[in-house]
């Protein structure tokens, strides 16, 4: 099938021979989103890019991000009015609130049901789920999902590359699973989940034998023996499991 504007970014991803061509495309969009928030485009001067950082706010993984990335002033401005926005929401919240009664029953329990009336811990919640850049990564990523089965529905090539590549991360595969009940027909999916199933048992049975290597060549015996695939086992063995690039180091501003 002839490559299509919205189908590059995809098939780049699945011709890199990662160990998971969602994790490629996630980094991507989520060094676009850094980029995009405190990069040369100064979009955080923009009072529409600002109200909607304000609302959204970020995340505990994403605020480390954006201090490794390294401008100072850019996460200084967008904090400063996040933090009104905050404040404001604080003292609403805190006015309104009302302490709830627990019963004994409930103490003994130590159930939930408290929690989830206390109208100042619901705040906070809501505050942790919230991020400007997950959101994003999450939008644009859904698209790619759309993609993904367009292609594997349509594109025999496509299909191929993936049947023979490296897999997915744990993380991802689920997504995928999730997402094939709702793109394609059961005649499809009776040949999709076979498939992908081998895929994932070949490839983590592969990334076992590179971990049992790695260890085993910590022995004196192995000392001069070639290391084969197994010398960057370790971060790729993680990168299955969970998803992600744990030996990545940190984006940082150009």
């Amino acid at each position: 099938m002839k490559e299509k504007l919205y189908t590059i970014p995809l098939n780049d991803a699945v011709a890199e021979h990662d160990e998971c061509p969602l994790c490629f495309i996630e980094r991507k969009l989520e060094r676009d989103m850094l980029d995009f928030v405190l990069g040369s485009s100064s979009s955080y001067m923009e009072s529409e890019i600002r109200q909607q950082t304000d609302e959204a706010g970020f995340c505990r993984e994403h605020m480390k991000k954006m201090f490794d990335y390294g401008n100072t002033l850019g996460n200084a401005l967008i904090l400063k009015t996040h933090y009104r926005k905050i404040q404001k929401e604080m003292k609403e919240t805190f006015r309104d609130f009302t302490p709830g009664k627990t019963s004994l029953l409930g103490r003994i329990r130590r159930t939930q049901d408290t929690q989830e009336q206390n109208a100042v811990s619901k705040w906070t919640r809501k505050r942790d789920c919230s991020c400007y850049i997950c959101q994003g990564i999450q939008e644009t990523f859904d698209r790619y999902l759309d993609t993904f089965f367009y292609l594997y529905r349509n594109d025999e090539e496509f299909r191929t590359k993936i049947k023979n590549g490296q897999g997915f991360c744990l993380h991802h595969f689920g997504i995928l699973c999730d997402s094939a009940d709702r793109y394609l027909k059961d005649t499809e999916k009776a040949e999709f989940y076979p498939a992908m199933f081998a895929l994932m048992e070949q490839n983590f049975a592969r990334i076992e034998e590179e971990l049992t290597w790695l260890a085993d060549k910590f022995d004196y015996r192995n000392r001069d023996a070639d290391w084969r695939n197994s010398r960057d086992a370790l971060q790729r063995g993680m990168q299955k499991l969970r998803g992600g690039y744990p030996a990545d180091p940190p984006h940082k501003a150009k």
